[in-house]
């Protein structure tokens, strides 16, 4: 039976790949767009109905969020580790606020929302769950995230919204516009550096999220629920670069900073940042050391044991893939977040 869903996000990585995966199951699908997306064309030629508006903005949510959406995908986020935290709130609180007053008030069936395997923190002694607590980083990007979850909880507790959480790690794959783009335009640039021995690095390629978030969607078990995801393996940061920079023919990383003196300079250049009110994201942040110099570990055995899934890709040939779609990009476009 076909459904009518709503993506929030829809020209966005995650978002782009959800669109493609409803219509090749039949659903109807309407995108909320910003108005003037210079993204829009991933929509083109494709069965969408088109709603512009701001996440920010209620009347904008609740003109797309109608009575007759069965499925609401909220994609949509500001998805950085550098820019004035306003900003953050406004998308991720705010734009999840409008998104769940509006959900509850059209009574849709189902709520999905991406959230992020940041939420549960940064302890490196336990392997987490979704039974770990959320716990702030004291960066904007996780800890807005964080609030944006306890808002959506909270309409499920109160006003019998019925949500699905999923907590995605590091997402990768064809049309990436953050991770891989941007770890390959480091590399060429001779700017990567390794801040940690055997940092852990948890790849979630994109068809194994889009897979659990269409499970999800419809799987009455997962009402009320939260599921991590990830490829089922980790790797190194080190192992995932240099696999990356043999592929597209650049230099092995070797270069090294220790995560101490790394957290300092993070502070030093977004302090100064700030000062001078730079657009362009300082070379490091604080965020992307906490980021790339943790090892934690996460488990996704929530998702196996109460809905039968798991990832149908693995990471060797998810990688693989994304190879080659990035050596068709044109390196000179690539640019940091």
């Amino acid at each position: 039976m076909s459904s009518k869903v709503l993506i929030t996000g829809a020209t966005g990585f995650v978002g782009t790949h959800l669109v493609n995966a409803n219509l090749a199951k039949g659903n109807s699908v309407r995108a909320f767009v910003l108005p003037n997306d210079p993204e829009i064309k991933n929509l083109e030629n494709k069965n969408v109905e088109v709603i512009f508006g701001d996440i920010r903005h209620f009347e904008d949510v609740k003109k797309a969020i109608t009575s007759d959406i069965d499925i609401v995908f909220h994609c949509a986020a500001f998805v950085s580790d550098w820019g004035k935290r306003e900003i953050f709130e406004q998308v991720m609180i705010n734009g999840t606020e409008n998104v769940c007053r509006a959900a509850s008030e059209a009574q849709v069936k189902r709520l999905v929302k991406i959230s992020t395997n940041d939420v549960f923190g940064l302890r490196e002694d336990k392997v987490m769950d979704e039974t770990f607590p959320l716990t702030p980083w004291n960066e904007p990007y996780p800890d807005t995230k964080l609030i944006a979850e306890e808002i959506a909880w909270k309409y499920h507790k109160e006003k019998g919204l019925p949500v699905t959480m999923v907590y995605p790690c590091w997402i990768f794959g064809p049309g990436d516009k953050t991770f891989v783009p941007h770890l390959a335009d480091a590399v060429l640039k001779g700017e990567m550096m390794f801040m940690r021995k055997n940092a852990i690095v948890w790849p979630t390629y994109i068809e194994n999220l889009i897979d659990l978030l269409m499970l999800i969607a419809v799987d009455e078990r997962a009402v009320g629920n939260g599921y991590l995801v990830h490829d089922g393996e980790s790797t190194t940061l080190e192992e995932f670069t240099n696999s990356l920079a043999k592929s597209i023919g650049a230099k092995e990383v070797k270069m090294r900073i220790p995560y101490w003196l790394a957290y300092v300079v993070a502070v030093l250049m977004e302090f100064f940042g700030k000062l001078l009110k730079q657009k362009d994201r300082p070379l490091l942040t604080t965020y992307t050391v906490k980021n790339l110099g943790s090892r934690l570990r996460f488990s996704i055995d929530k998702a196996k044991r109460e809905l039968n899934w798991a990832p149908k890709i693995s990471y060797k040939e998810g990688f693989s893939k994304t190879m080659v779609w990035l050596k068709k990009l044109d390196v000179s476009t690539l640019k940091q977040k």
